[in-house]
Order: C-alpha cells, then structure tokens, then sequence
C-alpha cells in the first residue's frame, strides 16, 4: 500500500471551509467526517483533516498559529496545467480566499498561491513536463 498522507488543519468555521474547498471542486469523505472534522479529499493517498479549534488542540499541547500574523505551512499542490492552476486559484480568490503571494513564473514552472478562510497558505503549481525530460 502507498504512503498517505493526512495534513490536519485547526479550522475556526467547519461549514465554510468544508464549502469553500467544495467549490474548488473537492469532496470531503463522509467516514471521517462529522461535526468536528471534515476529511478532505486531495488524491487517493492525500487528505486534509480540516478540525475544528477546540477538536484540534486536543492533539497538541501548544498554542495554534495566528494565521493572521504566523506561517504555520504552506501545502503545495500539484496541477495538470496552467490553466488548471489559474482555474482553482480564481475559484479559491471568488469563493472566499485571499491572495497568499504574487504568480511564480520560473522556467517550466508555474503557480500561484492563496489563503483559504482560516489563512492557511496554499500553492498550485505546473511544471511542463516536457522541461522535465529534458
């Protein structure tokens, strides 16, 4: 069985994140979903557990970031094209987001970046993959 991975997000608002991160055309799966945690589904080996504040802290002991002033991570995900890049950015941005950073154009790569509801940084990246055979 492949490695998964599970990134678990505190969340202020469990409904709005679950409907932003809808509209970006994820689902959430129902098994591991209730009223304190949504399991985003990313790919077949890749998941979000989206928390609510209070379910979070009981896994730490520490204080959770003030996304407000504090980076805590920035998860990256990985697009077919730049169109497909610029389609879930512009979705994120008129769905509730923010904009993280400027657009990153470097050679064969290229991506863009947002703050979804709670301030959590996210990056969409393309690289041609044409220039990774090269």
């Amino acid at each position: 069985m492949p490695t998964m991975i599970f990134v678990n997000l505190p969340v202020k608002d469990l409904d709005r994140s679950k409907d932003f991160f809808g509209k970006l055309g994820y689902s959430f799966n129902p098994q591991f979903t209730d009223e304190n945690a949504g399991c985003l589904v990313i790919s077949d080996t890749i998941y979000a557990m989206l928390l609510t504040e209070p379910f979070f802290k009981g896994f730490t002991k520490r204080q959770i970031a003030d996304t407000a002033t504090t980076v805590e991570s920035i998860v990256c995900l990985s697009a077919d094209s730049r169109e497909e890049v610029d389609r879930l950015v512009d979705t994120a941005l008129a769905s509730g987001g923010s904009p993280a950073q400027e657009t990153m154009e470097q050679g064969p790569m290229y991506g863009r970046s947002f703050l979804d509801p709670d301030g959590h940084h996210w990056e969409v990246m393309y690289m041609d993959p044409a220039a990774i055979n090269a």
